[in-house]
Formats: structure tokens, sequence, C-alpha cells
């Protein structure tokens, strides 16, 4: 059976969790079991862009990032949500091209909004990788590990039928 790439490309998980270190320019390597992933199926070629409601980065191959932005572009700007989200999404984002080692050059405007630092984390989603600052990561994982009694209960109808 013939795949195309784009279905692939759809088919690739990012997952799991792994603590990086930017060097003094600003890079950070991509971990080596995705550096093959990333070159083949989008030829080294990534967007990085803000997250509008975290103070992270979010990190998709180009593949990923077309199939939004698409979806993003076909709202209508005429609503003021719609225009704010398209603003902060495609507004701010970057290309970036892995280097001959699989690093990434994060830009500096990027990486004082997500306060990176020496230390990060990335954060497999599935679709992309969100990038942390190591500081930041452990306070909000804090809150979110912290139990909420009746929280499945309040839960969206989808989530509840989750089984785990």
């Amino acid at each position: 059976m013939g795949e195309t790439n784009s279905t692939r490309v759809l088919l690739t998980v990012f997952r799991g969790i792994q603590a990086l270190q930017l060097d003094d320019k600003g890079r950070m390597a991509i971990p080596a079991r995705y550096r093959e992933i990333l070159r083949n199926q989008a030829a080294g070629q990534l967007i990085l862009t803000i997250d509008p409601f975290e103070s992270c980065l979010l990190l998709y191959s180009l593949p990923q990032w077309q199939i939004l932005e698409q979806k993003l572009i076909a709202l209508s700007s005429l609503d003021a949500s719609t225009r704010r989200l398209q603003r902060l999404l495609i507004g701010h984002a970057a290309e970036l091209m892995l280097d001959n080692q699989g690093r990434l050059l994060l830009p500096a405007l990027l990486r004082q909004h997500a306060t990176l630092e020496k230390q990060i984390i990335l954060l497999g989603q599935g679709n992309k990788f969100e990038l942390w600052s190591l500081e930041h990561w452990e306070e909000k994982r804090q809150i979110w590990l912290k139990p909420e009694p009746g929280i499945l209960r309040e839960a969206p109808p989808h989530l509840r039928e989750l089984s785990l």
C-alpha cells in the first residue's frame, strides 16, 4: 500500500517530555529520535510560534503547520477573536530550519515571550511540540497535578468518554 507523504505526517505523533539546554546563541538540539522524521517529512523545516493561552512556544513541522494555517486563514477576519488568534499564531510564526547537527535557532523575541533561557522543556503534543522554560513548566505542572474535586463531573462529555 502506497502511503502519501501527507498521510505519514498526519500519523506522526510527537510524545513525551525531554529536558534540553539552549546554547549561548539560543539554539536547541532536537532529540535524535525526531530528527530523521522531521528531515524526511518536512525537509527539516519547522514553524515556531507563541501559544496564545500559555507562556510557551509551539513548534510544528511545516506540513502540520500548513494544515493549521489554512484553517486559520479560512476563518472570517470580521470576528475580533479570530483576528486576535490569527495575529498571535500567524503573526508570530517563524520559519526555522534544522542545521546539520539537528539544532534549531530560536528567535530572540519568541524566546523572550516564553522566558526561555538555559534549561527548557520539550513536550510532545501529538502534532506539535511545546517549548517551556523549566521553571514555568514546573510551576504549571504542579498546578495541573493538584486534585480537583468533581473535575470529571464538570468535564465536557467528550472528555468523560475517555478511558485512561
